[in-house]
């Protein structure tokens, strides 16, 4: 039997239980406690880190369900399978963000662990959270930024077990990535809909000062526009961004979406009719608002998926995933 040290943090959020289900699957990432290993018995743990019997029955159980450990009638518990620990690093935590974690859990196999964090745009917050998780997984799984730091601070994540999502800025040729392309995707998109799109006297493109979209976006509906005469205007500011009748909307910010809603209530515009919008980034919800909206976006479930088997193979991995148009009302 191994001994465990292990300390309850008070001042921590997670529960009593919890923390001890954490140290234990810690314990086993780093190989402090091996598979076929006893665990410390339920009486050890109770006088060494003054927890109740039913805390540590609790956390005993989740790992039991889990996989991670077996109980043997009359010796104890022991440990049954490696544990790998992964890093996960998202920017924010939005509702197309939630199904792409969703289906990365769901495809994982029963032995990882996953640790979620975010840097929200952050540099400083970004090579904080990086340096301390250094050396602690055993896949690194991050959603870059455009920020000139970037190349540094990941660069010190061996090759082989990082894994760039969603935006392939500051990867380098021989990174894994599996990522969205936010240029000719979007053109095709509208192209693929020009009968709907030139319904409408004006395209406008709503690009607000407080989103990180990747400006190449903002190049390819220029070109589309220009390749097929549409009469078209880019804002850049939230005081000018004001609906006109007969105007159509791309918007890439679910901030912008919920101000064009406003302003259509404010007007009695119906979505689709007297003005149009196309909104980026599928929610689950986006089909059912005023009889749907219009989205171009990529599949986050199945960048999920891929980036789950990522961490389950460690094959290198290049993958662009689809992005398309789902026609709904409001076009």
């Amino acid at each position: 039997m191994t001994d465990l040290k292990f300390t309850i943090d008070e001042n921590s959020n997670a529960l009593k239980f919890q923390q001890l289900v954490d140290a234990i699957i810690d314990s086993i990432s780093r190989d402090q406690l091996k598979s076929g290993e006893m665990l410390p018995s339920v009486n050890q743990i109770m006088k060494e880190s003054n927890l109740s019997r039913d805390t540590v029955f609790k956390a005993y159980a989740e790992l039991k369900k889990r996989g991670v450990v077996e109980s043997v009638p009359n010796r104890g518990y022991f440990v049954t399978k490696k544990i790998t620990r992964v890093f996960l690093f998202l920017d924010t935590f939005k509702a197309y963000k939630e199904v792409l974690y969703g289906s990365f859990l769901k495809h994982l196999p029963k032995n990882i662990s996953v640790d979620l964090h975010f840097h929200h745009y952050n540099i400083g917050l970004f090579e904080k959270i990086i340096d301390e998780s250094l050396g602690k997984y055993s896949k690194y799984i991050i959603m870059n930024f455009d920020h000139s730091k970037i190349k540094s601070i990941i660069k010190k994540i061996p090759d082989d077990q990082l894994l760039i999502i969603d935006w392939k800025i500051h990867a380098k040729e021989n990174h894994s990535a599996v990522y969205q392309n936010f240029g000719q995707p979007v053109y095709d998109c509208l192209q693929n809909n020009l009968a709907r799109i030139t319904r409408y006297n004006e395209l406008t493109f709503y690009y607000p000062p407080f989103t990180y979209h990747p400006k190449e976006a903002i190049h390819y509906f220029k070109q589309f526009c220009s390749d097929y005469q549409i009469k078209h205007s880019i804002v850049y500011k939230e005081e000018q961004f004001r609906i006109k009748k007969g105007g159509l909307y791309l918007l890439v910010s679910d901030r912008t979406l919920a101000s064009f809603l406003d302003q259509c209530a404010e007007m009695g515009f119906e979505p689709g009719r007297e003005a149009g919008v196309i909104s980026y980034n599928e929610t689950p919800m986006k089909k059912y608002v005023k009889n749907g909206i219009t989205v171009i976006s990529t599949e986050f479930e199945l960048m999920g998926q891929k980036a789950a088997e990522f961490v389950a193979t460690g094959q290198h991995v290049q993958f662009e995933v689809p992005t398309s148009l789902k026609l709904r009302s409001s076009l």
